[in-house]
């Protein structure tokens, strides 16, 4: 994942997870584990778009739905996948014999939000691929095990933020993805009023 994703998902995830709507580049700098050009770069396309308005030694977050889907649009999954595999398992066996992982997409969402809103068979997790490698070795077969390159920013939560859910469900091709990104929109709506 490129470095200024990692601003944009602290910068959702203040505003979603902690209601925390004005910070400072140096706060991002430091929790990203990046430069402040990095952070100042990350920030231009967001201050064109009414996104955030800088201050002198701060900026607030003006629209953060505005901000999630320009992260979307940005986001490639596909980069970041460094393992994919089958198994025929169900997908509840699947999620339950996982390593520590953080998942995201359908298993993500329905881990935070407590239920599926429509039915899916594939699992994506944030993880170091040995241990899954090591879990679920490759077999022939369609793909339903798919792990993304995780950064030391992720590992900082706790578990997966619900704008990296929403932007990596944003990415796939199945129509419940669909399904899934219709009812968070919801959510982050609920939340943001």
């Amino acid at each position: 994942m490129r470095k200024i994703e990692r601003v944009y998902r602290e910068i959702l995830a203040q505003a979603l997870e902690e209601g925390e709507f004005k910070l400072t580049q140096r706060f991002l700098s430091e929790r990203c584990e990046t430069s402040i050009g990095n952070v100042n770069y990350a920030l231009k396309p967001l201050v064109k778009m009414n996104g955030i308005e800088k201050r002198q030694r701060n900026f607030l977050i003006l629209n953060p739905k505005k901000i999630l889907v320009y992260w979307a649009s940005l986001r490639d999954l596909e980069r970041d996948l460094i393992y994919e595999s089958h198994s025929d398992k169900s997908v509840r066996e699947i999620e339950s014999e996982m390593p520590p992982s953080k998942f995201t997409a359908y298993t993500g969402y329905k881990f935070r939000m407590g239920e599926a809103p429509a039915d899916y068979s594939e699992v994506y997790v944030y993880s170091e691929s040995r241990k899954v490698r090591e879990r679920f070795p490759k077999k022939p077969g369609r793909s339903n095990i798919f792990v993304l390159k995780s950064d030391a920013h992720l590992e900082k939560f706790w578990e997966t933020p619900l704008a990296q859910i929403y932007v990596d469900l944003w990415n796939l091709e199945s129509w419940y993805a669909q399904e899934f990104i219709k009812v968070m929109e919801e959510e982050i709506d609920g939340i943001l009023e």
